[in-house]
């Protein structure tokens, strides 16, 4: 198998964000469309694009798309496809999917046809009664949308937000995916400050450092796709030979710091940073929003603050009003805040420079941009 079809899936307005990584990797992106990215590529570059990519959440290979009407027409096109090639005589082989605006709606029926479909052509080329399905695992995934079928493997496994590092997290956590592309979008570079104010289990942070030091961010998870018999023998361990090698070692971020007021969302910080190997990079304490304060210039604010869910109205009117007296008066500094609270901008008092729908967990929330000026070239005052 020389050339595969490769997907990646992204979460809804973060398409173009991926789309850009997958540029400065290097490869030349074919299609853009519905929260997925299509590339063509080699056995290597499925396990690169799963090391590397930051905002994307799955790897599949894609493997045929086609119009399906009815049950017969989608049992058919899956049947016509070569499974042997894939899966082998004790893989085992869960599909799982999903269909929108199609006359295939039941999207348990959808799975049980394609199951059927794909066991009864194993059955027939290994010549096999009841397949065992005791051996590695080859997940089958289906999208249809609009009588279009798209059949795939999940590359991935467990969802590209699974890092590795995020062992303790505290309320409403948000996905590492999520604050990888505020921090993409934010354009922070590792010459600025970043501080978040309300850093909860470090995520924002951990991802900031990351990206600082080049650090490829599935460098320590496994991938369902490791254990896959058609691909190369050893592949994933060369890959993290090659990510491990492009590591910048000797570059440290200007300055990153987190606050927050619960000691045990502190703790979990600095545990999670260990994990990730970037402790000695991020400054993290207990402290109030209250009493936040900086002499800095320049500095960016990241952050992913208390909202209506986790709060009373109340309580999120005055935490939002304490935003704004605190961060407006830093007048050289840039805020990025991510809330689902529809009155953010009303309370902090002042309009954002640019708002962006993005979502964490599937639930909608607002991405507010607020722009500061661009420091001085030679750095003399910040």
């Amino acid at each position: 198998m020389n050339k595969l079809r490769i997907m990646v899936s992204t979460t809804f307005g973060v398409e173009a964000i991926v789309k850009k990584e997958l540029r400065k990797l290097n490869y030349n992106v074919e299609r853009v469309k519905n929260g997925r990215i299509e590339f063509e590529g080699t056995a290597e570059d499925l396990a690169r694009v799963n090391l590397h990519l930051r905002a994307a959440e799955r790897v599949y290979l894609k493997l045929a798309e086609f119009t399906a009407r009815d049950f017969d027409e989608l049992y058919d096109q899956v049947n016509e496809l070569e499974w042997q090639d894939l899966i082998p005589y004790k893989g085992k082989f869960p599909v799982t999917g999903k269909s929108s605006k199609s006359q295939l709606h039941n999207v348990p029926a959808c799975q049980s046809i394609i199951k059927k479909s794909i066991v009864d052509k194993l059955q027939s080329k290994y010549g096999e009664g009841r397949l065992p399905e005791t051996g590695e695992t080859y997940p089958v995934n289906f999208m249809i949308n609009k009588d279009r079928v798209i059949i795939a493997l999940d590359a991935s496994g467990t969802g590209l937000h699974k890092r590795g590092y995020r062992q303790e997290a505290g309320p409403a956590p948000i996905k590492e995916t999520i604050a990888a592309a505020m921090i993409y979008l934010s354009k922070w570079n590792r010459d600025r400050i970043l501080i978040d104010p309300f850093c909860g289990s470090g995520t924002i942070l951990i991802e900031a450092a990351l990206m600082a030091r080049k650090i490829a961010p599935g460098l320590n998870r496994d991938f369902v796709s490791e254990d896959w018999a058609f691909l190369p023998e050893n592949l994933y361990d060369e890959m993290r030979t090659e990510a491990r090698d492009k590591i910048w070692t000797d570059a440290e971020p200007r300055m990153l710091a987190g606050y927050d007021q619960d000691q045990r969302s502190v703790k979990q910080a600095i545990y999670n940073s260990r994990r990730a190997g970037v402790e000695e990079m991020i400054h993290f304490q207990q402290q109030e929003l209250a009493d936040f304060s900086t002499n800095r210039k320049y500095g960016y604010i990241i952050s992913n603050p208390p909202y209506g869910e986790r709060m009373a109205e109340d309580e999120v009117r005055e935490l939002y009003e304490l935003m704004g007296n605190k961060f407006l008066p830093l007048d050289t500094w840039s805020f990025y805040i991510l809330t689902a609270h529809p009155d953010f901008e009303k309370y902090f008092g002042k309009e954002a420079s640019k708002r962006r729908k993005l979502y964490n967990g599937g639930l909608e929330c607002q991405f507010y941009q607020y722009y500061g000026p661009w420091p001085p070239s030679d750095g003399s005052d910040y």
